[in-house]
């Protein structure tokens, strides 16, 4: 088994290093506390190749494969999850999706402008009685003509308010389920669309943009099907599939920034007369860090693999995402701990993985869910 990563995959990986500490760390701090990601920053990461890092290059991109997508995600988690969270949701849930779902006007007209950033994507799947349901849909879709009138309602839909095409989810028969279920690629500026920003203030991911989008009579072209009438439930399934890797590579980043913050604590702070990385309890919690995002790495990079290879890695992918953010979970809890009372300060970064970490057990399917989808997987394989 060869783990060496190529040289591309290293370009990508040092590309993605330098923008995330060099651009992103200085202002990580002043993004969470203002609750706002500046717009120059998405610029920044469309100069750079970022956003449509895994578009062929007839559409503005670098072909990059999935490997080193997860690569540029690991990084970017590493220095800021809403950062990463922005290019996961507008990179592998939106653009990927418009390139295996799209047609050929849908491609070119906006996989370019998304991969310099001049349009911002979201996916618009979630609502206030479907959640982790998905096939519970009740924003409806009623064909009209050559037109398709959506009516219903959006929540948490992050990228929602500064987004110019949205990927929406509606269904034209509720008691279908996923039979019912449509996608379109609708710009936001189309009348009968309404968008708010979501109430109260985010445990984490503060400088992310959520928001509520209302339907009411917004009427949008047969055109902007994507995929056939009734393929709506596979669109969001093989996005998520997208977006479940990149949450799982920002995970790793997170996993990986406790690891770096402790390790440089322990060996600068001095208790009772010496480093406390001279203790062996302090010692023995950095190693669990260390084993821990290892293990979170092999399982990334693997599922990345996988996907690469053309092969099924659902499976894989969501073991990726469960061990990746629940390992996280566990080393901020840890990072806070060890750093003491400066942990429970944002005077160090430890106390915003803290609060991120918890939006990434959710998103892009809990925790639970991936345990669901990987026990079903392994009771139908393993029972054959």
């Amino acid at each position: 088994m060869d783990f060496a990563l190529t040289d591309r995959q290293l370009q990508v990986q040092s590309l993605a290093r330098q923008f995330a500490q060099e651009e992103v760390v200085p202002i990580a701090r002043q993004m969470d506390e203002e609750g706002r990601m500046p717009p120059e920053l998405v610029r920044r990461m469309g100069e750079l190749g970022l956003l449509g890092g895994p578009l062929p290059p007839e559409y503005g991109g670098a072909g990059w494969d999935h490997l080193s997508l997860a690569l540029a995600y690991e990084e970017l988690g590493r220095a800021d999850s809403s950062v990463r969270g922005f290019m996961t949701v507008h990179t592998s849930l939106v653009s990927l999706a418009l390139l295996t779902w799209g047609d050929e006007d849908q491609k070119t007209s906006y996989l370019p402008r998304l991969a310099r950033g001049e349009l911002v994507g979201c996916y618009c799947l979630t609502e206030p009685n479907a959640g982790s349901d998905a096939a519970a849909l009740e924003t409806l879709a009623k064909l009209d003509g050559n037109e398709y009138l959506l009516d219903g309602e959006k929540i948490w839909i992050t990228n929602g308010m500064r987004a110019d095409l949205a990927i929406v989810f509606a269904t034209q028969d509720p008691a279908a389920r996923h039979g019912g279920i449509c996608a379109f690629f609708v710009q936001t500026d189309t009348p009968g669309l309404r968008r708010e920003k979501m109430p109260g203030r985010e445990l984490g991911h503060r400088a992310a943009d959520h928001a509520r989008l209302m339907f009411e009579d917004c009427r949008v072209p047969d055109s902007a099907l994507l995929g056939k009438p009734g393929e709506g439930f596979q669109v969001a399934m093989s996005a998520l599939d997208n977006g479940r890797l990149g949450v799982a590579a920002g995970a790793l980043g997170v996993a990986q920034a406790c690891l770096d913050a402790c390790v440089e604590f322990a060996r600068t702070r001095r208790q009772f007369g010496k480093k406390i990385g001279e203790f062996g309890m302090i010692q023995a919690t950095i190693a669990d860090m260390a084993a821990e995002a290892e293990a979170a790495r092999m399982l990334v990079y693997r599922a990345a693999w996988l996907k690469d290879q053309g092969r099924p890695a659902t499976r894989e992918t969501s073991m990726a995402k469960l061990y990746a953010t629940e390992a996280a979970v566990r080393a901020a809890g840890q990072a806070v701990l060890l750093h003491g009372g400066r942990g429970y300060s944002n005077e160090y970064p430890v106390e915003r993985y803290y609060r991120d970490i918890k939006g990434l057990q959710i998103y892009e399917g809990t925790s639970h869910i991936q345990r669901i989808v990987i026990a079903r997987d392994v009771l139908r394989r393993e029972g054959a």
